[in-house]
């Protein structure tokens, strides 16, 4: 792997090349120039806006084949595939209409916008999380349909998709593989909200592209963008939130001159104890978040190069019975105390008819469980390299193709007083080739994949005793394949169907627990004879959309061999129930549907309406756990002006059911339905010279006891948050 970073330092250092600029304008039917524009170039990731004259000036273009999406809002997007070599200057004329803006989907492999897309995938964008009151990153992300949380009150939350969680979902993050002991139930992302520009989620397998863990899904987040060229740009945000007297303050400056970029970004998040509808608090759910985030970036028309740091500091107060509730926000013992960092490369080289493309990446997380000021029950330290290598070879007429390698070396080391994993070392080697075809609307894409995962663990404790960790020297290999077609049926609907395998090579907690787990309250033993998960997903989507009604459905069928699962065995050691890990074949299927409705001549008048659903059993018919309920989400939006003063201006109202969960496992217990009512209004306010945006929320408007499915806490009768009114503030200058 060091040849490879040696690869990347070189292709930095010894290419210099002159500039190749794009310019042009952009006007109205009227021929009225049109201001802040914005041209997103897909190769970079570059962007620009017009100005008051509607001129604007693309620099650092690659050389050769290039698509620049055009789009302001209240007008028809547009997609253009130009040569850069051939042109270097290019006007355009947008149409008046009112539409979603169709975004650049970068997790996938040829980063088309969704409507070209073969794969269906969720899109948010972090601007729109924040106007929705979220206090943390995973209660953001659950909006999304299809994605839920396992939960610790409001500062741990690891994400589900379909039914699906802990190694079975990868996170990216600054292009590269986020890993943070995501096997445990209370190890939370440990990622800030803030420098994050939007989040992109692919439910099923995405072994193809990421191999080993993504047999579930990818969360994909995308760092947020460097200023436009030659321009330099700050912001402020603030959030306070009622319920938990938390305060989230986020400080960003970003300049782009000429050729270079840079981007620094800091933010404080503090919550105390979250309070339930009797009015009561949950002692040691409060937690204290502190995040720096770095860039800096150079591009020119033959190579572009992207330096990113993030350090991430958590601490996190863990809720027991017997805790005496002392002082406000510092979280009290037994906490965690958790330290990640993630550094990345991202370089690209642009020929002239291909394109070569490498994201490596480290990554360090030192977690520590404190059970008092003096004893370090827990202490990880967890160092990953990866590197992500990709060729975009030239295309040949409307075929696209890449070939790529992927690795990961990772080591795990052991310095607290407990040990819930041993000390062990795991690499991983990939390589896949996939293409992709389009004729006329039509989009056919196909590719395969090698894996290899070589785990090896250090013996430790006595042989027949807790503690003892048996040394292991095992590898899982896998061939995986995607296959995806989609089509326009008519001007107006769109038909995608997908089938692909992926899978699970068994984690280091599977494999060699052999004592009690703290966090679950539970002695666990592992199997070493565990075998890979291997799993065949088949999804369905179809999308129907107007000027002013859209609807999609969304189906899926997920069949895993070899499922591994946890189940009790009736049996006691240290006062605590023994739970052993198992494997059997497990079936998960279902699906999303909803609607949006904006009719006409009441354009300003948004309903949307969602429901999902998954069931998930194993052969012989239990359910497996961690299902989330069934769900229906309604949002009742308005959007008008109100003058100069108060523009872009939303109010909306929510409503959303949840269904019980009586489809549950050996040891989980049955959960009732509840609804919730959500109250948002906002927009941008003018006040002489001082503009800012304004974001006022109300979640769980009518103050509902409820407990969630997934929540950590229900298991003590613990009821989620109660009311919270959030307020946002955002200054951009």
């Amino acid at each position: 792997m060091k040849h490879l970073y040696m690869l990347a330092l070189l292709m930095v250092s010894t290419w210099t090349f002159s500039q190749q600029k794009i310019s042009g304008k952009i006007t109205n039917e009227a021929g009225m120039p049109l201001q802040f524009v914005t041209l997103h170039l897909i190769e970079n990731n570059g962007y620009t806006e017009t100005d008051e004259n509607g001129n604007y000036q693309l620099k650092s273009v690659p050389q050769g084949n290039i698509t620049i999406v055009v789009y302001l809002f209240g007008y028809e997007q547009q997609t253009l595939k130009i040569n850069s070599l051939d042109v270097q200057e290019y006007d355009l004329t947008l149409k008046e209409k009112e539409q979603h803006l169709d975004e650049v989907i970068v997790s996938t492999a040829f980063n088309k916008i969704q409507s070209q897309n073969v794969m269906k995938v969720s899109h948010e964008s972090m601007e729109e999380i924040k106007k929705s009151g979220a206090i943390s990153l995973m209660d953001g992300v659950t909006n999304i349909p299809g994605v839920s949380q396992i939960s610790t009150g409001t500062s741990i939350g690891k994400p589900v998709i379909r039914g699906l969680s802990s190694n079975r979902v990868l996170t990216y993050a600054q292009g590269v593989r986020l890993e943070n002991q995501q096997f445990g139930e209370e190890h939370g992302l440990g990622l800030s909200a803030s420098g994050i520009e939007s989040v992109e989620v692919i439910k099923g397998p995405a072994s193809l592209l990421y191999g080993s863990d993504a047999i579930g899904g990818v969360l994909y987040f995308n760092p947020e963008k460097y200023a436009p060229n030659n321009t330099t740009r700050g912001n402020v945000f603030q959030q306070f939130a009622s319920n938990t007297q938390g305060t989230n303050t986020s400080f960003g400056i970003k300049s782009s001159p000429n050729n270079w970029k840079f981007l620094l970004r800091a933010n404080y998040n503090s919550q105390a104890d979250y309070k339930i509808s009797s009015g009561d608090r949950i002692t040691n759910t409060r937690s204290i978040e502190k995040d720096l985030k770095y860039g800096i970036g150079y591009a020119n028309s033959r190579f572009s190069t992207d330096i990113r740091y993030n350090y991430n500091q958590l601490n996190l107060g863990l809720p027991e019975e017997g805790i005496e509730n002392t002082g406000f926000r510092n979280p009290l013992y037994p906490k965690q105390d958790i330290d990640n960092h993630i550094l990345s490369l991202n370089q690209k080289v642009y020929f002239k008819n291909s394109k070569l493309e490498a994201d490596l990446g480290y990554t360090f997380n030192n977690r520590k469980e404190l059970e008092d000021v003096d004893v370090i029950a827990l202490h990880m330290k967890l160092k990953t390299g990866n590197y992500n290598i990709k060729y975009y070879l030239p295309k040949w007429k409307n075929l696209e193709t890449i070939v790529g390698v992927q690795g990961m070396h990772q080591t795990n080391s052991n310095f607290g007083e407990e040990m819930l994993i041993p000390d062990a070392t795991v690499d991983d080697f990939g390589t896949f080739i996939t293409s992709n075809y389009e004729w006329n609307t039509n989009v056919l894409q196909a590719g395969i994949r090698f894996d290899n995962r070589n785990v090896i663990t250090s013996e430790h404790g006595t042989i027949g005793e807790e503690g003892y960790f048996g040394a292991i020297d095992k590898k899982f290999n896998s061939f995986n394949f995607a296959l995806g077609y989609k089509t326009n049926l008519t001007d107006k609907i769109i038909s995608r169907i997908n089938l692909a395998s992926g899978f699970r090579a068994p984690n280091l907690s599977e494999l060699t627990s052999n004592g009690v787990h703290e966090g679950s309250n539970r002695y666990e033993i592992g199997n070493q004879n565990l075998k890979n998960e291997q799993n065949f997903q088949a999804d369905l989507n179809l999308e129907y959309k107007s000027e002013h009604f859209e609807y999609f459905i969304n189906g899926f069928y997920n069949h895993i061999n070899n499922y591994i699962f946890i189940s009790p065995t009736g049996n006691m050691l240290d006062a605590n129930y023994v739970y052993e890990y198992l494997q059997n074949n497990a079936t998960l299927y279902g699906g999303e549907t909803g609607i949006h409705l904006h009719p006409h001549p009441i354009d300003w008048l948004h309903f949307t309406s969602s429901y999902e659903m998954v069931i998930g059993k194993q052969k012989g018919g239990e359910y497996l756990p961690l299902i989330p309920a069934n769900q229906w989400k309604n949002t009742l939006r308005g959007e008008f002006e109100l003058g100069k003063w108060f523009q872009k201006a939303f109010a909306n109202l929510q409503v959303n059911y949840t269904f019980d969960q009586n489809n549950i496992s050996s040891f989980e217990t049955k959960t009732n339905d509840y609804t919730l009512v959500n109250l948002g209004l906002g927009g941008t306010v003018k006040l002489q010279k001082m503009k800012f945006d304004l974001s006022l929320n109300a979640k769980n408007l009518l103050d509902k006891t409820y407990v969630a499915h997934l929540s950590r806490l229900k298991s003590d009768g613990i009821p989620n948050m109660g009311r919270n009114i959030v307020l946002g503030i955002n200054f951009n200058f």
